[in-house]
This record gives structure tokens, sequence and C-alpha cells, in this order.
């Protein structure tokens, strides 16, 4: 493909990119902040990072070091806007955009770039207009590309390769190192790489190499280990491994857990993923489809029809086994959309994007990749729930004027009680000054590392300048602080009583 194409084509998926999520993702400058609790955690996080604090130990929240090194970088770009985090998005959207490009090349064939091009865009839209998307910056957002190039190279091989030769080991390195990064950020996720490597072990038997199969194994786990490596220095050199393991494997598999459902975990699991598919349909109407291409397409051998139903289904169980189904959840499952856009992508590029003149081409070309990506943002525009959000402006939306009341205060220190980050450390640029800055919904039996118990402490010993509350009124808070301002502010049918309080001097 001539270069200048090239460009073209990568400049078509990033400005599409852009004003996919410039409309989808509250981060964007559409908004008047993101005002999700999560992504405004992760960003207290990282910017607690580039303060000199410690994650586990010095501040709280029991997600991976690359979600909130990722968000730290971002905070660099802007401590009290989201903009860093906006471009953190576009690069990792375009990544994914890309990695759908090269898939669908796979199926399409290489020579038809435009169309496929096209159908990436179009995939992007879908998955980011849907809800599991969210309000824009989930850590299923920042896994999504490490799926995308992983499900590409696992694609390419059994579709390109397998017949003829065992998966190079350098590919299956790479696997590896995508695996630990996942592992790094949220590690239920590795579902999806563990079945990976199991299918690239079976390959390897399908070859009658048992011997290989098994050094394949240990290369991947040697990939694996290298995205470790920054942290296990850093917690080391503080002396603080045993923090990192408790802060994010204890605290994961032990104490954030949810009780057996009362129906029984398989009939949970079906319902749990009806209502993904009622909820998302945007996308799992092509996730279905690329299961069903993934089984019944023609000229395939056994191992390659069971790759995709295979690393969906261990996806599916790795984030929805352990009984908890939150919306944004299911975001990395909509990397399977790809394979239903594959489908058409052959029938497109055949009947509509290689017929006529090389002028002719061009021009058709041009026209549909312009109308489709109009089309794309339109989609993505009227099926976000986001959009209705864009008409709030920092005038109206209460957590301004709480900052401002906040930032009367010279270096004010500040706590969350009763939910997440709700976004006032981040317009007040405070750095957290405590280990529970925040209500964590963990219950821990240790009195040293009980959330509830500690931010119990900090309000009775007048600990903080500022209390942010919602809902639930710590029974001392009137012994040092005064109540300064107050809100009721909901969302998706719920309300909420917001409660600003001020230390007494």
């Amino acid at each position: 493909m001539p270069k200048k194409t090239n460009l073209r084509i990568y400049f078509y998926m990033l400005i599409t990119v852009f004003f996919c999520l410039l409309v989808a993702s509250r981060s964007s400058f559409l908004y008047p902040l993101n005002n999700w609790d999560d992504a405004n955690s992760y960003f207290s996080m990282g910017k607690a990072i580039f303060n000199g604090k410690m994650p586990y130990r010095d501040v709280f929240d029991q997600k991976g070091m690359y979600l909130y090194f990722f968000y730290g970088l971002a905070y660099l770009v802007s401590h009290t806007t989201f903009t860093g985090v906006f471009i953190l998005e576009l690069i990792l959207g375009f990544l994914d955009v890309y990695g759908f490009y090269r898939i669908i090349r796979i199926y399409a064939g290489k020579e038809r770039f435009v169309s496929s091009a096209i159908l990436a865009v179009c995939t992007f839209a879908t998955i980011t207009c849907s809800r599991s998307f969210w309000w824009g910056g989930a850590a299923e957002e920042i896994c999504l590309p490490f799926y995308v190039w992983g499900l590409y190279l696992i694609l390419d091989y059994f579709k390109n390769i397998y017949a003829d030769e065992k998966m190079p080991f350098k590919t299956v390195f790479y696997g590896g190192i995508l695996a630990g990064f996942i592992a790094n950020i949220k590690f239920t996720g590795l579902g999806f790489f563990f079945a990976w490597m199991m299918m690239v072990f079976f390959s390897f038997l399908a070859h009658k190499d048992f011997a290989r199969g098994i050094k394949a194994c240990f290369v991947f786990l040697l990939g694996m280990f290298l995205p470790f490596v920054p942290w296990i220095i850093y917690f080391g050199v503080q002396g603080g491994l045993s923090d990192w393991y408790w802060g994010y494997v204890y605290v994961n598999v032990f104490v954030y857990t949810k009780v057996e459902n009362e129906d029984g975990r398989i009939i949970y699991l079906i319902k749990t993923l009806y209502y993904l598919i009622k909820d998302d349909w945007q996308y799992f109407a092509f996730v279905i489809l690329g299961v069903a291409y993934g089984i019944f397409g023609k000229g395939q051998k056994l191992l390659s029809r069971l790759i995709v139903p295979v690393l969906f289904v261990f996806m599916f169980l790795g984030f929805f086994g352990g009984g908890r189904d939150l919306p944004y959840y299911s975001l990395p499952l909509s990397v399977f959309a790809v394979v239903g856009f594959a489908l058409p992508g052959r029938l497109l590029a055949h009947y509509y994007l290689e017929k006529g003149t090389p002028s002719d081409k061009t021009a058709m070309r041009f026209l549909a990749a312009l109308i489709t990506g109009g089309l794309a943002i339109i989609f993505v525009y009227i099926n976000s729930m986001n959009v209705p959000f864009m008409r709030e402006s920092g005038d109206d939306y209460f957590m301004f004027r709480f900052r401002d009341e906040v930032l009367e205060t010279d270096n004010p220190t500040l706590l969350n009680v009763g939910c997440l980050d709700a976004g006032l450390y981040t317009l007040c640029d405070i750095v957290p000054s405590c280990r529970w800055f925040q209500t964590q919904t963990l219950n821990i039996d240790e009195p040293e590392n009980n959330p509830y118990m500690e931010q119990e402490r900090y309000v009775r010993e007048g600990l903080i300048d500022y209390v942010l509350v919602r809902d639930h009124i710590p029974d001392s808070i009137n012994d040092h602080y005064e109540l300064i301002d107050n809100e009721v502010y909901g969302w998706d049918g719920m309300e909420f009583n917001y409660f600003l309080y001020k230390k007494i001097k």
C-alpha cells in the first residue's frame, strides 16, 4: 500500500475516533467534567503516585498499577480537568481501531484496506455508544487495546499460519506481554489470555510437538512477567511488596467478592448474559454474528473454529464468574464484535468498493469513508447515554460551587465519605492526605485496615479540613465540623444527598 494512502487511512481512523470519543466520553471538553467516581478515583491515585505517595499503603484503591500510572500521566497534562484522560482515551482508541483494521483485513483480504478501515471505525462506534462504555475512562476501556491486539495475534496465526506451521515463540512472547499488562490493570480479565495460551498449546499438540508446547507456555509466562518488573522494583525499593499484594491481590480475591446468587451460579450467568445483550445491543449484535462466523466459517480446522467462542466464554467467566455484574464489566467482550464486522467486510469490498476504473474506485472509496464516518458519529450521538449531560455547564453543576468554597482555604485537605471520589479532589487539585480518602465497599475485619472505622476516626479526631458526605452522615461530624453547603443530585433513576462540611477553627 502506498505510504500516502497509509497516512490517509490512519488520519481517517484518528479523526473518527476523536469525534466518537468527543461525543461518548465525559472526559471530552463537550462535558463540564467527568463526574464518574471510579474515573476520579483513578485520577486521584495517579496524582498521588506523581506526588510521592505509594498506592495501597498511603492511598487506597484496588485496581492495578498501570491504570494509575496512565492516569498519573494524564494528571501531568492537566491537574484539574480530564483533558489528559481524553488524550489517553484518544491514543488507546486509535490503537483499538488500528487493531480492528488489521483483524478485518485477515478476513476480507489485505488489499481491501479502505473497506477494512471503514468497518474498523464502525466497530469502534458500536462500542463507544454502548451502555458498558459508561461515562468514559473505565479500567476496562484502558484494557481494550491489549485485548484487541491479543485477538489479532491469535486470529492471524490460526487463519494464516496454523495449517502449515507452529506459532512462533516471538508471537507467544508478545501475547504474554499483553497478558502482563492486563494482570497489572484488572486481573479478572486474564480469562481471555488463559484461553489464548490454552488454544496455542493445543495447536502445538495438533502439530504433535508436546515439548515445544510446554516451552511455549514458559515463553508466554516470561513475556507476562516483564510488565511486572517496574512495579517489583518500585514497591521493592520502598519496602511495599506486601502492601502491593494485600491491596491488589488479597483484597480483590478474598474481600471484594459476593456470595452465591440465590438463583444458582449457572442461572445467574445466563441471566447476566441476557441482560448484557439487551443493554449493549449496539455491539452484541456483531459479537453474536462474530461467534457464529468463527464457528461456521468455511475452510477452517477444528481449533480455528473454536478460537472466538472459547476466548469469549473464558473472558465472560473471568469477569462475571465471581458474582458481581456492573454495567462496564462487559466492555472487553465488545472486542469480538470486530469478527462480526469482518463477515460483511468481504462482501462490501467485493461488491461495492472493488469495481470500476481506478479513478472510480478512489471516488467511491472516499465517498464511502466520508459517509460511513459521519454515520458512525451520528450513531454514537443518538445512542450514547452521556449526551444529555452535555447540557449541564460548570456554572450549573454543584461540584464547581463546592470547589469554590473549598478553595477559600489555603492548601485544603479533603475526605470523601459515603462514596468513591466524587470529583472534588480533581477540581480542587487536592492530593489525598490519608489512606482511606474515599469510602470503599470493603468488609475488612482488621481495625487498621477497615475503611469505615478509619474514616470514622478521621472525622472524630478532626484530621481533615473538609468532608464531602454522600447520604450517610458520620455520627461525630458535628464535633469538629459545620455544614456549609448541600445538594441533591442523581442519575440513572437514583438520587443522592451531598453535604459539604468545613472544620470549625
